[in-house]
C-alpha cells in the first residue's frame, strides 16, 4: 500500500499538467449532469426564431420544463446528456490545462518587461484556453445542440452520439461539425470577462473573514459567470441557430447574416431568448465546476506534499 501511494505521489509530482486536466474534466462532468434539463430548455428557447403559422412555441423556463416533461418524459429533459458528457470531459481538461500553463508562461513573459500586468495575464490565458478548447471540441457541441432541439416531431433524428457523427459526416461533411465555430470563437470573450473577474473576486473574498474558503470560491465563480453571461449572451443564440441548420437552403448564411435576420425579424429581444434559463443554469453550473476543480486540485496537492 505504501509502495502504491509512493508511486502515485511521484506520478502527480512529475505530471503537473495532468493534474489540472483530471480536475477540469471531473469538474465539467459533475456540473453538466446536474444542469442538463436547464440546458435543454435554454437551447430550445434560443432556437426559436420567427414563429410560422400554427407553430406552438415554448414559453419561459417553467413552461418549457413542464411541456417537455408532459410530451417527452424524463428522457426529453436529458436529451444530449451523452454528447454533453463527452464534450465536457475534453473541453474542461483542455481548458484548465491550457489556462494554468498559459498563466505561467505569460507571467514569465510579462515579468521581464514590466510589472503590474496580472489582469492581462488572466485575459490572455483565458482567451487562449477558450480558443483551444472550443476549436478542438466544436463537433461535440454541434451534436449536443441538435440532440437538445430534436423531439418526437423533429424531421431528423439521431439515435446516439456515434449515429450523429456518422450522419453528419455523410450528409454534411467536415464542415457540418464546425457550424457555429466562428460564433463560438467570438464567445471566447466570455471567458476573458469571467476568469479575470473570478481571480480578482476570489482574492478579495479570500481576504474577508465572512467569505473565505469554499464560500468565497462559490460567490466569486457565480458573480463572475453571471456578469460574463449577460455581457456575451447574444453570441450563444446565433451559435445555436447556426449549429442547428440541417436542411438547405439555410436560413442563416453566417454570423453577420444571422445577426441581421434575427434583428430584423425578432428585434433585440431575439438575442436574449432563454437568458433567464441560462443564468439559472450557468451560475450554479459554473460555481459547481470551479469549486469541484479547486477541491480536486487541492486534494492532489495535499497528496503530492504529504
Amino acid at each position: 500500500m505504501d509502495y502504491a501511494s509512493s508511486r502515485l505521489k511521484s506520478f502527480i509530482r512529475s505530471h503537473e499538467n495532468l493534474k489540472h486536466a483530471i480536475a477540469g474534466a471531473g469538474a465539467g462532468v459533475a456540473s453538466s449532469i446536474v444542469v442538463v434539463p436547464l440546458d435543454v430548455v435554454k437551447t430550445r428557447l434560443q432556437n426559436q426564431g420567427k414563429p410560422k403559422p400554427g407553430t406552438v412555441l415554448y414559453h419561459g423556463t417553467l413552461g418549457t420544463l413542464s411541456r417537455i416533461w408532459k410530451e417527452e418524459g424524463i428522457r426529453g429533459l436529458y436529451r444530449g446528456l451523452g454528447p454533453t458528457i463527452f464534450g465536457y470531459l475534453p473541453t474542461w481538461a483542455i481548458y484548465f490545462t491550457t489556462y494554468d500553463y498559459c498563466k505561467a508562461e505569460w507571467a514569465n513573459y510579462l515579468r521581464e518587461r514590466s510589472a503590474g500586468h496580472e489582469w492581462m495575464i488572466h485575459i490572455l490565458s483565458a482567451m487562449t484556453a477558450g480558443a483551444a478548447s472550443t476549436t478542438l471540441t466544436n463537433p461535440l457541441w454541434v451534436i449536443k445542440t441538435r440532440f437538445m432541439t430534436q423531439n418526437d416531431k423533429t424531421p431528423y433524428r439521431y439515435n446516439n452520439t456515434l449515429h450523429a457523427f456518422r450522419t453528419i459526416a455523410k450528409e454534411e461533411g467536415i464542415r457540418g461539425f464546425y457550424k457555429g465555430l466562428g460564433t463560438s470563437l467570438i464567445g471566447v470573450s466570455h471567458v476573458a470577462v469571467q476568469f479575470p473577474l473570478y481571480e480578482k473576486l476570489k482574492t478579495l473574498f479570500a481576504q474577508s473573514d465572512v467569505t473565505s474558503g469554499n464560500v468565497g470560491i462559490l460567490l466569486a465563480s457565480s458573480l463572475s459567470k453571471m456578469a460574463a453571461s449577460t455581457a456575451t449572451y447574444p453570441h450563444e443564440v446565433i451559435r445555436t441557430r447556426l449549429q442547428n441548420q440541417t436542411v438547405q437552403p439555410f436560413k442563416y448564411k453566417g454570423v453577420i447574416h444571422a445577426f441581421k435576420v434575427i434583428l430584423a425579424e425578432e428585434g433585440w429581444r431575439g438575442f436574449y431568448k432563454g437568458m433567464p434559463t441560462n443564468l439559472l443554469r450557468t451560475v450554479p453550473s459554473s460555481a459547481l465546476t470551479i469549486l469541484t476543480y479547486e477541491v480536486i486540485v487541492f486534494r492532489f496537492d495535499q497528496l503530492k506534499n504529504s
